[in-house]
């Protein structure tokens, strides 16, 4: 026999034993830390430049046909484009988790060379980038002058050319950038009326710049083939590139033959300033310079992050006097007291299992046997887990946790059954050990089986709930395993050493006699109640119908949802100004508001990015965003304390002013799939209708959905009321006045916009030079007056006598969402409703409202979250199936297995109410332990069952065998059953960062094994009675007359 050859050789099942502990204490040290497993679907980030384009053309002329090449990439799972007035667009191809985001890289781009004959040149010229877009945000560092010496142009550049190229570089970090980049450039500030004066045009200009300011190659003396001898070979180098003010200044724009000059300096200003304007940002009011640091997929977040810290440090010794930095941002504080409050947790169950164990087996060495199990199998999963690549996040840790009470039942079913053998037959230890194991290896080995059954399948799922189940599972699956071996090997040679002979017989202290008697009590209560149900067949038959007819009504009832929201101590806030606000009005408003909101007591930081829509991923100037840091979870221990209290109390701040809105939203559950905690879709315009119709129909929808119970906060990024210049040119006069049309859109775009001539080089690195008029010629449509453009005859033409001005309203962005015209809109489910509640809201109104040219797509977490409920039911089906096949095998019968399967719906319906009862939704996190509830209620049914297969082959009755197997595995079922309640206990009464999720998997698992256990138990005898007698043919074991 296996477990016999471990009990002649106790040194040798220790040794193994030891073995399994240090291989997973090694995995420890390496497996990489993270909030959750890769769960985030990759994205491909493809981003074009078309200068001086509306959001309308470039949507027609670039975006359109770079879909239409893209559509069907090998993965992809949906597609979205933005196109900006500002001549911007981004397109984001969203592919299948699990994707290599390399080769999707490589696949995406092969499509766009493919299209780039199709684009318009000025598009092809300013090249259309192909990157993987890093959506994971590790931290936000922010760098700020406190002297006047260095502005936030300096130090912007400071950060870009010193410190993150750095950073990295760092192992682990994605990506590092710059949320309000100031990137060096050499700034010509023209004066229209100087030019004018000189018979110049900004053209002319141009032109100059781009002859004096460049690089050429002059060649070498003496350079190969040579007629003669040549004993050198010289290079010759040139003036290449300007590098300073000065030299730009010193341009020649126009000479005589008097050797008189006129230089670039006479007719403009020149500075290194910066290439873009139009972004601000401040930390706590002072204007600072931040930029965000991503995650590489993978990556352990703790040891990124301490890297990155340490190399802040580092670099900040080398400082320019007054430059100070801080991470006010930081997720990894979330994830690091996350975690450590499931570490907390664990040791919190481990000790709450040890009193339980204890207070049933009344024997400390008795106790320490299973006990001894518990480190074995949980420190050796680590091993399992970096094998199979997992990671250390809340998911795993949390099977961990699960399988501390599912780990020492195997333990505590071999110890029980040798002191019960000891007791009752006088054995020795080894004697009962050996003769413990021939009769419950076989329901050790079934538990074991039947709980990886459970589990397995589960990790061929796909998608991201695939993911998440895999792994939570397969961790909880490989302690299971290891326990049987430790419960087949370890525990009988530590029960032939441990247990001493007679100590059953010693005096009982007077606690543990109370208790036994008391146990007694509820045992005799228990055999009645069995007896009844064996009795009164009928009647527990509509009790189990009852049961079905309950878990079928709080599956309706209960609300759905992906993940519970969590605290994660920090929020977002949104800042609108009416279309076409100023930057300088923007900030005013956002000064005002993080202020108030910083006089908080419960705020540590408020960064602020001016110019910036989150919402949108776009820039203009009548948007804003906040990072709110809040105090630490210690200190917001009051429900009004909140996260979520606090963004309803900050969304009332932001709303009270006239001049804009301001709506605080807590972080997204699960970081770079959403970009707010609520939902996010596409009204797609399929019906080919105009923006102004995608418009009408959008606001119809929102107006609708802002009227639902269910729904909050629902709005749009589209707008078509953005107001806005047209420029009609005359074509006609233009050609009568021989002017060319690119000179005159050149004119306006280097006057009312910034021109890109060239580039110049500085530090090392290429930076731009741009041309643009000086402010006070491009207030308005009136400073026309001071611009002209120049004829093929050299006459300067006043600009305004070749174009019409009118005032108009059209959209500032343009959204497409798989291939089709459409507009974006986000929402967040009403207090008191669930994400899922939600979703199936929005679905309600956009059916009654978007009619056939419409339609409703969803996005990010609302689009995965559509797809769980098909994967859990997946998940459900998958274990029953498992079970009734594995103990089908093990029992040589198709009808037994039904026994331990028809147990399952207790549990279910114990979690269902215990969920309910405590208002939790039914999200990924209950689902998990659902799966895990069918094992376990399985286990105890099969504890029932195994025993009775054996008085039945001992020649009693179904009905006489079912009393007795009840009779003699009630106490081990109550024993390990509380152990592993007591073992989810603290998930279930935890506070502090991620305590939602922990609720969420806890309270379904202590409700289901309640009834599981007290209830479930009653029932599975007389199912065990009924079934056996039905397809047994042997008469004399049928029909035996219960007494009650």
């Amino acid at each position: 026999m296996f477990s016999e050859f471990f009990i002649k050789r106790p040194i040798f099942a220790t040794v193994i034993s030891l073995i399994v502990v240090l291989a997973g204490l090694v995995s420890m040290k390496i497996l990489p830390v993270e909030q959750y497993p890769n769960i985030v679907s990759p994205e491909i980030q493809i981003s074009a430049t078309y200068p001086g384009a509306t959001a309308e053309v470039l949507a027609d002329t670039v975006a359109a046909p770079l879909e239409q090449a893209i559509n069907g990439v090998k993965n992809m799972i949906y597609m979205y484009s933005t196109a900006t007035s500002s001549g911007y667009l981004t397109i984001g191809v969203v592919f299948e988790i699990g994707t290599d985001p390399e080769q999707a890289t490589i696949d995406v781009n092969n499509k766009v060379q493919a299209a780039m004959s199709k684009l318009p040149s000025e598009v092809t010229k300013m090249g259309v980038t192909v990157q993987e877009k890093s959506n994971n945000i590790l931290s936000v560092v922010v760098m700020k002058s406190n002297s006047e010496k260095y502005d936030s142009v300096y130090v912007s550049n400071y950060a870009l050319l010193n410190v993150i190229d750095e950073i990295k570089r760092i192992k682990g970090v994605g990506d590092a950038s710059l949320f309000a980049s100031q990137d060096y450039s050499m700034r010509i500030w023209l004066s229209p009326d100087k030019l004018a004066d000189y018979n110049l045009t900004p053209p002319d200009v141009i032109a100059a710049i781009q002859e004096q300011n460049s690089q050429f190659a002059a060649g070498q003396f003496g350079q190969e083939p040579m007629d003669e001898y040549q004993p050198y070979t010289y290079s010759v180098n040139t003036k290449g590139r300007l590098v300073d003010e000065k030299e730009f200044g010193n341009i020649i724009l126009k000479s005589d033959s008097s050797g008189a000059m006129l230089r670039l300096k006479d007719v403009a200003r020149i500075e290194l300033g910066a290439q873009d304007y139009s972004v601000s940002s401040q930390i706590n009011g002072e204007d600072a310079v931040a930029f965000a640091i991503y995650l590489q997929s993978g990556a352990n977040s703790l040891e990124v992050s301490r890297e990155v810290k340490a190399a802040m440090e580092r670099l900040s010794k080398n400082f320019p006097e007054g430059i100070t930095y801080s991470i006010p941002y930081d997720t990894t504080l979330f994830v690091n007291v996350s975690i450590n409050e499931v570490i907390h947790t664990f040791f919190e169950a481990v000790l709450l299992v040890i009193l339980v164990v204890y207070l049933f087996l009344q024997n400390f060495r008795a106790t320490l046997i299973p006990i001894l199990a518990v480190p074995v199998s949980i420190i050796g999963a680590f091993a399992g887990m970096y094998v199979l690549g997992f990671s250390i996040n809340l998911l795993t840790l949390f099977g961990l946790i699960l399988a501390i009470g599912i780990v020492v039942d195997d333990a505590i079913i071999v110890l029980e059954n040798v002191e019960r053998l000891m007791s009752e037959e006088k054995l020795s230890p080894r004697e009962a050990a050996v003769k413990a194991m021939k009769e419950v290896s076989g329901p050790v080995v079934a538990v074991a089986l039947v709980l990886s059954s459970v589990f397995l399948p589960i990790a061929f799922l796909g998608g991201m709930t695939g993911v998440m189940y895999r792994q939570f599972a397969v961790t909880i699956a490989i302690s299971v395993l290891i326990s049987a071996f430790v419960a087949l090997s370890l525990t009988p040679a530590l029960c032939a050493l441990l247990i001493k002979p007679g100590h059953a017989d010693r005096p009982t202290p007077l606690f543990f006699r109370w208790f036994n008697n008391g146990f007694e009590k509820v045992t005799d209560w228990y055999l009645a109640g069995v007896k009844f149900f064996l009795a009164h067949r009928k009647t527990a038959i509509l009790g189990f119908l009852a049961v079905l007819a309950a878990i079928g009504a709080l599956f309706r009832i209960i609300p759905g949802g992906l993940v519970p929201n969590e605290d994660q101590g920090s929020l977002l806030m949104s800042y609108s100004m009416p279309p076409a606000a100023s930057l300088s009005r923007t900030k005013a408003f956002t000064d005002k508001v993080s202020a108030e909101v910083r006089d908080d007591p419960q705020v540590e930081d408020i960064l602020t990015i001016n110019g910036f829509n989150m919402l949108s991923s776009t820039q203009n100037t009548y948007s804003g965003i906040s990072f709110i840091v809040l105090k630490d979870w210690e200190q917001r221990k009051q429900p009004g304390q909140a996260a979520e209290a606090l963004a309803a109390k900050y969304t009332q701040m932001g709303m009270s002013r006239p001049e804009g809105l301001g709506f605080a939203f807590s972080m997204p559950p699960i970081m770079g799939m959403s970009m707010t905690g609520g939902f996010e879709g596409y009204v797609q315009n399929k019906g080919g209708k105009s923006s102004e119709e995608l418009m009408a129909k959008t606001q119809e929808l929102i107006d609708a959905a802002n009227k639902h119970p269910a729904l909050n906060n629902v709005k749009t990024t589209l707008s078509v009321s953005t107001p806005q210049y047209r420029i009609d040119l005359d074509r006609e006069k233009a050609r009568v006045l021989n002017v060319p049309i690119n000179a005159i859109y050149s004119v306006m775009q280097s006057t009312f916009g910034s021109l890109y001539v060239n580039d110049f080089t500085y530090y090392g690195r290429n930076f731009r030079v741009t041309v643009q008029s000086e402010s006070k010629f491009r207030r308005s449509p009136d400073d026309l007056r001071y611009v002209y453009v120049k004829s093929n005859d050299g006459i300067l033409i006043p600009l305004s006598t070749l174009i019409n001005v009118e005032r108009i309203t059209g959209p500032e962005l343009i959204n497409r969402f798989n291939i089709f015209p459409a507009a974006k809109v986000l929402g967040d489910p009403a207090q008191g409703y669930s994400s899922g509640q939600a979703i199936a809201a929005m679905e309600e109104v956009a059916d009654q409202v978007l009619g056939d040219d419409f339609s409703l797509s969803w996005i990010g977490s609302a689009y995965q979250e559509k797809l769980t409920g098909g994967a859990s039911t997946q998940a459900f089906a998958f274990g029953l199936i498992m079970i009734f096949l594995i103990l089908s095998a093990q029992y040589e019968r198709w009808s037994l297995p039904f026994v331990v399967i028809l147990s399952v719906p207790f549990a279910v319906l114990g979690a269902l109410l215990a969920t309910w009862l405590r208002g939790i939704q039914n999200d990924l996190y209950f689902q998990v332990g659902l799966v895990t509830l069918i094992g376990l209620a399985a286990k105890n049914a099969i504890l029932i069952v195994e025993f009775a297969v054996m008085e039945v082959e001992a020649g009693k009755s179904y009905a006489a065998a079912a009393i007795e197997a009840a009779k003699l595995r009630f106490r081990p079922i109550v024993m390990t059953s509380l152990a592993f309640t007591f073992g989810v206990l603290p998930l279930a009464v935890s506070t502090g960062a991620g305590a939602g999720s922990r609720h969420a998997i806890g309270t379904g698992m202590i409700g289901g094994m309640i009834l599981s256990t007290f209830v479930a138990t009653l029932f599975v005898p007389m199912m065990f009675a009924i079934i056996g007698e039905i397809f047994d043919k042997n008469p004399d074991k049928k029909g035996e007359k219960v007494n009650v």
